[in-house]
């Protein structure tokens, strides 16, 4: 039982910007549009081209609004970003995109107020991934921000804002590695207070709550009909995680892969997370804390792929295996388990846009996950979601690495289907895809025992 059939869902990655109409009967995407999510380079610093969104999301809910019924808005963005309103509710100023370095002008002085890592569950990361280093040095460098800024809040409910006039944030964005939330009491942390913010931040709500009705400008915009309802939204690796928390019993582990590699266990016994290996406390749609490894697969795949699209022969994999071609950690050294190291090939560097390159950065990718998996003390089932679920080579690896049983989502937006569910009131979801044991699972299991002894080596 749903509050509706169809869901438009605005989906806003670190690559892409999307919309999304999820059929919640058949939990499928019956249409998808995208956009590139360039960043603009400034003044007054590199922003998210929200404007370019905007337009594109109106023009996009048009015409989905004209084929179907729209009985509902979600929304799911990446994490590490926050916003800054006017008192009219518009932008007190661009928003940041977060792998810009100016927040390390000031990090020296940040490091010293912001709360530990035991407390907030979240890392010190580079650049601006923590949005308390991100606000802290917004103040710094335009002194007048802070008194021009009303209210702050998180990056899916400013399109939920922009849609509803609502100010909100949602519990597993304000929990994404933000310095500003203390996961175990639910509650802000002390750094609103040092940063002077704590009676501007928004209030925090349910991912499931209904924030209102669209504005009248908007239905007049689209053709939407002036009484559907848009929910307050979410952190898009916590919509991966989401139709899952409705259908299966912990203990599990979801891998939302993307731009972000994210692995989430659930169920487990809480580890002894290590903030220096990209570790961190997630906080799911109930509220609930959840250990979370991280690394940057998806930028990662681009980087050794450079736009070659090549699905490996059985030749291309046998070579692999026999001659051990190996990516060793890391190719983006600023994310990830193994952070500050560089990366290296094993076996001799192979031929861009080759079919052997392509298997072993499959591999790697497995290995990397893999890694991240152990450091969340994962257990039972895993659940790939996004594209590397469509990676046959990477989930064989990944079958063989882990011993346990690997399932991969067919829907094309990991994110959609988990944000588009926060509409339901049942407790169905899609059943994942089991993967085959793979034919080559010694060989499989030489490759990874060599990969991590050579990796250890090349860390040390």
């Amino acid at each position: 039982m749903t509050r509706g059939q169809h869901i438009a869902v605005i989906d806003i990655g670190k690559t892409n910007a999307k919309l999304a109409l999820v059929n919640l009967n058949t939990l499928s995407e019956i249409a998808v549009v995208t956009r590139p999510n360039t960043v603009l380079p400034g003044p007054p610093w590199p922003h998210f081209d929200t404007e370019g969104h905007w337009d594109f999301l109106l023009d996009a809910l048009t015409r989905f609004g004209k084929e179907y019924p729209i009985d509902g808005i979600s929304v799911t963005t990446h994490g590490a970003s926050i916003v800054l309103l006017d008192e009219d509710g518009a932008l007190a100023a661009p928003i940041l995109d977060y792998e810009h370095d100016g927040p390390q002008q000031t990090a020296a002085a940040y490091n010293e107020m912001r709360p530990a890592f035991e407390r907030t569950g979240s890392p010190r990361l580079a650049n601006g991934l923590n949005p308390g280093a991100q606000l802290h040095w917004q103040f710094q460098t335009d002194p007048g921000l802070l008194e021009r800024t009303a209210h702050i809040l998180t990056y899916p409910q400013y399109w939920s804002h922009r849609l509803t006039g609502v100010i909100s944030s949602d519990v597993t964005s304000i929990g994404c590695h933000t310095d500003l939330w203390e996961p175990g009491r639910g509650a802000y942390s002390e750094l609103t207070d040092r940063l002077g913010i704590a009676d501007k931040l928004a209030p925090v709500r349910n991912s499931t709550d209904i924030l209102g009705a669209i504005l009248p400008d908007i239905s007049a915009a689209t053709g939407l009909p002036p009484q559907t309802p848009v929910i307050c939204g979410i952190h898009d690796s916590n919509a991966s995680l989401y139709p899952h928390i409705l259908a299966l019993e912990p203990p599990f582990s979801v891998v939302s892969t993307g731009t972000w590699v994210i692995v989430m266990s659930m169920g487990t016994d809480q580890p002894e997370l290590d903030p220096d290996r990209d570790t961190l406390v997630n906080v799911n749609a109930l509220g609930q804390p959840v250990p979370s490894a991280r690394f940057m697969g998806g930028r990662e795949f681009e980087m050794i792929q450079q736009g070659h699209k090549v699905s490996p022969t059985e030749a291309d994999i046998a070579e692999v295996l026999d001659r051990m071609v190996m990516l060793l950690p890391s190719v983006d050294p600023s994310t990830g388990p193994f952070q500050g190291v560089e990366m290296a090939w094993h076996g001799g560097e192979p031929e861009i846009g080759s079919g052997v390159r392509a298997a072993s950065l499959s591999y790697y990718l497995a290995l990397m996950t893999n890694t991240c998996l152990e450091l969340t003390g994962a257990n039972g089932p895993v659940i790939v979601e996004g594209p590397f679920g469509q990676n046959d080579e990477y989930l064989a690896m990944l079958h063989v690495v882990t011993g346990r049983h690997i399932y991969r989502s067919e829907a094309q937006t990991g994110t959609s289907i988990g944000a588009a569910l926060l509409f339901a009131t049942g407790t169905h979801a899609a059943a994942p895809i089991p993967s085959i044991t793979p034919e080559n699972s010694s060989e499989l299991r030489r490759y990874a025992n060599t990969w991590a002894r050579l990796t250890r080596a090349h860390c040390s």
